[in-house]
C-alpha cells in the first residue's frame, strides 16, 4: 500500500492558487483598473512592499492568474494583465463587496 492521498477541498485549493492577503488586492487592482506597470501596482497597494509585490506577482504568473508582458522599450516596460482564469476570479471578488456592504 502507498501513502494515502491528502485530501484537499476546493477551497483550501484554491486559497494555494491565488495565494495570501497581496495576491487578493493585485488581482482587485486588475479587474477593477486593468492592466498595470510594476510601479502602478506598487502605488494602488497601499503597505506592499517591492519584494512582497514581486513575490506576488510571481506566485500568480506561475498559476496562470497573471501575465507578464515585456514591451521592447529603454528601459523596458513590464505590463501585468489578468489571464481568463484571474477573470474568472471576478465573480469571487464581487462576492466580497456584496458581502462586506451586507455585513460589515
Amino acid at each position: 500500500m502507498g501513502n494515502p492521498e491528502i485530501y484537499e477541498c476546493e477551497i483550501e485549493k484554491s486559497l494555494r492558487i491565488i495565494g495570501g492577503k497581496w495576491s487578493f488586492l493585485v488581482v482587485r487592482e486588475l479587474f477593477f483598473h486593468g492592466i498595470k506597470r510594476f510601479t502602478e501596482l506598487k502605488s494602488a497597494i497601499k503597505g506592499i512592499s517591492s519584494k512582497s509585490l514581486t513575490e506576488t506577482l510571481r506566485h500568480l504568473e506561475e498559476n496562470q492568474v497573471v501575465i507578464r508582458k515585456v514591451h521592447a522599450t529603454v528601459p523596458p516596460t513590464v505590463e501585468y494583465r489578468l489571464t481568463a482564469k484571474g477573470e474568472a476570479f471576478s465573480g469571487i471578488l464581487l462576492e466580497m463587496k456584496k458581502w462586506v456592504r451586507d455585513w460589515a
